[in-house]
Order: structure tokens, then sequence, then C-alpha cells
């Protein structure tokens, strides 16, 4: 029996973000910066993972889509604290 890797995906996507909230709410700090980094790094290994050499699924190129935009928003926030520390 073989098991779909879209479930098996979402199962662990969901998973990770609340072990991030959770632990970030018994911290007592909450930020969504730290959020999307923590959420694009689980992204990154995921499709990573899932990605095989010869078939591309379709929910992989959309994996690969939604990583490269996660990417660029990262990009943009790092350029965002570099402009805070340099210029504040």
């Amino acid at each position: 029996m073989k098991l779909s890797k879209k479930p098996l995906i979402i199962g662990t996507m969901v998973s990770w973000f609340i072990i991030i909230v959770t632990f970030m709410f018994s911290a007592g700090s909450f930020n969504m910066e730290i959020l999307f980094v923590l959420w694009l790094i689980a992204i990154l290994i995921i499709a990573e993972l899932i990605d095989t050499r010869y078939v591309r699924p379709g929910y992989v190129r959309n994996i690969m889509i939604i990583a490269g935009v996660g990417t660029i928003l990262f990009g943009i926030i790092v350029i965002r604290k570099v402009w805070v520390i340099l210029y504040g």
C-alpha cells in the first residue's frame, strides 16, 4: 500500500506550524517574521525531500513556486532588517 505524499505534506506543515506557534506563545514572544522564516525553512526542506528526479507532479511544482516566492519575501525581510540596523 502506497501512501500519497499530498496528505503527508499537509500534515507535516500543519504540525510544524502548530509546534512553532505553541513555542512562541509559551515563550511570550510572537513574531510574524520569525514565524515566516521557520515556515519557509519547513517548505524548503519538504520541497527538497519530495522532489523526484524524472517525474514532477503538479503539486511539487506548486510547492517550488511557493518556496521561490517565500525566498523572495525572505530577501525583502533581510534587506529591511539591514536597513533598520544601518539607518535606524
